[in-house]
């Protein structure tokens, strides 16, 4: 098994403006948005945006990243990330290393992904955190490090993201870096992802009971409830 290449953006925020009006100009569009008026939306975010609030501009730069109510443009879309980036909007920073992980609107440039996954990373936003363990865990931007890929997996999974929990899986299947192969957990982490109706646990777990027996079956499946239970916290490690 391979762990999955899944990089993920975040999607337009529903963070209120701390200036009453502003927040009302801000909700105005995002009702819009909601209802897919994307040129009421627009007409609303842009004078925020260009007055400074991350919000606005976080949200123009998905408009501008999905072709929403506007012509798809990359570059437009990194500007308004960046913007919102450099002001500690983690979901902005989050995007932002999209980016310079696939190439849209700017050079390919895995560090510089890194970079900005790690910021969003430290405020514990969890596809950043997962999409920084793939890079570790791939050695993409920065040395390869099965710890470091392992421990921001478990951030990540710790909050329910099902790709992280997904590549948790896999590392513990595959006993990767100093990992010790682990059946048990790793298909506790994919009967996870199928009791919460992720049909990406099915195949990998049918993969790691065949080298179990019926009793790690059950111990792990009694795992993965326990795991549950616990919101995910100190999940079998």
């Amino acid at each position: 098994m391979k762990n999955l290449n899944i990089i993920s953006a975040a999607v337009i925020s529903v963070v209120m403006l701390a200036t009453s009006a502003f927040a009302q100009d801000f909700q105005k569009g995002l009702e819009a948005a909601q209802s897919g008026d994307f040129a009421t939306a627009l007409q609303e975010w842009r004078p925020l945006a260009e007055q400074g609030h991350a919000d606005a501009q976080f949200n123009l730069g998905i408009m501008y990243d999905n072709g929403d109510g506007v012509s798809q443009d990359y570059a437009e879309a990194v500007k308004w990330y960046q913007l919102a980036a450099e002001q500690g909007d983690a979901y902005a920073q989050g995007n932002l290393g999209i980016m310079y992980y696939k190439g849209k609107g700017v050079e390919q440039d895995y560090a510089e992904a890194a970079k900005w996954y790690r910021k969003a990373a430290e405020q514990g936003y969890a596809q950043a955190q997962g999409n920084l363990g793939n890079m570790y865990d791939n050695g993409q931007g920065v040395p390869q490090d099965y710890a470091e890929a392992l421990r921001l997996y478990r951030l990540a999974a710790e909050q329910g993201y099902a790709i992280a929990q997904y590549n948790l899986g896999v590392m513990y299947f595959n006993g990767e870096g100093s990992l010790r192969k682990d059946n048990s957990l790793a298909y506790m982490w994919f009967h996870l992802l199928l009791i919460n109706g992720n049909e990406l646990g099915g195949e990998p777990r049918n993969i790691a009971a065949e080298e179990m027996t019926p009793e790690d079956i059950s111990k792990a499946q009694a795992m993965a409830r326990e795991c549950m239970s616990n919101d995910y916290k100190n999940c079998g490690y």
